[in-house]
Parts: structure tokens; C-alpha cells; sequence
């Protein structure tokens, strides 16, 4: 009997890494921008290319909404490719959430012809830039 055991504590303990993998959520915070707005990735979107640009599905959600016309944004989300090498990033697609749990959609613009360009010390993509960078290294 206590061998058996032995083989379930085993088993239980082999399975637990794989389960809780499974059940990370998608969203997994990375940081905070200069006005406190947390910072997320979605982990399973990090993709490194050959030319080393790291593509990244980048969210952050606004601790104070803020107030327009047409409702309060609540979110951003953004598809956007890093640069280590240079320190650069270019946002690929950007959406603007009313309320991102029913995908209410303020605003959504795809670039056709993403450009690098530096990011602004502590916004959404300086912190993106410096996770993914650090990582990269």
C-alpha cells in the first residue's frame, strides 16, 4: 500500500505544474504606467520573430475612466511589435473599450504601415518595452 500511495503523490505532484499552467490567467499584470493604470500582457501572444522584433498583445485598464461624449473608457488594448535592439516600439492595432466586458468599442485603428518610434517614459508601451525587453535579453 504505501507504494501505491507513493505512485498517486508522485502523479499528483507531476500533474500540479500542468494544471496551474492551464488555469494562469490571460491577462498577467507586468507593471503600472505614471498615472497607476496597470499594465498587462497576454503571455501566449509573445512571439519573437528572426528579425528579433517581439510581437505582444498589450492591455491596460484605467483605474479612473475617463469621460468623453459617447461613455467613460475604461480600456485600451493594443497588438504591438518591440524592438529591443533599439528601444523602439510601433502599435500594429489599438482599441479603445467603453466597457471591455461586453466589447463595447470606442475607437479601433489598424495601421496599415506601423512606424517605430521611441515610447514615452512610464505610458503603456514604455512598460511593455521594458518587460519584454528585459526579458529578451
Amino acid at each position: 500500500m504505501p507504494r501505491l500511495a507513493t505512485l498517486l503523490l508522485a502523479m499528483l505532484l507531476v500533474a500540479s505544474p500542468l494544471r496551474s499552467a492551464a488555469a494562469q490567467p490571460r491577462w498577467q499584470e507586468i507593471g503600472k504606467t505614471r498615472t497607476g493604470n496597470p499594465v498587462y500582457i497576454d503571455a501566449r501572444s509573445v512571439k519573437k520573430g528572426k528579425d528579433g522584433i517581439i510581437n505582444a498583445n498589450i492591455r491596460v485598464a484605467y483605474v479612473t475612466p475617463v469621460k468623453t461624449p459617447k461613455g467613460n473608457l475604461t480600456a485600451s488594448r493594443a497588438v504591438a511589435m518591440f524592438d529591443c535592439a533599439k528601444m523602439t516600439f510601433a502599435t500594429r492595432e489599438n482599441a479603445t473599450y467603453i466597457d471591455e466586458k461586453t466589447n463595447t468599442v470606442f475607437q479601433r485603428t489598424v495601421n496599415k504601415q506601423p512606424g517605430f518610434g521611441p515610447a514615452i517614459a512610464g505610458n503603456f508601451a514604455d512598460v511593455a518595452l521594458q518587460h519584454l525587453c528585459k526579458r529578451a535579453r
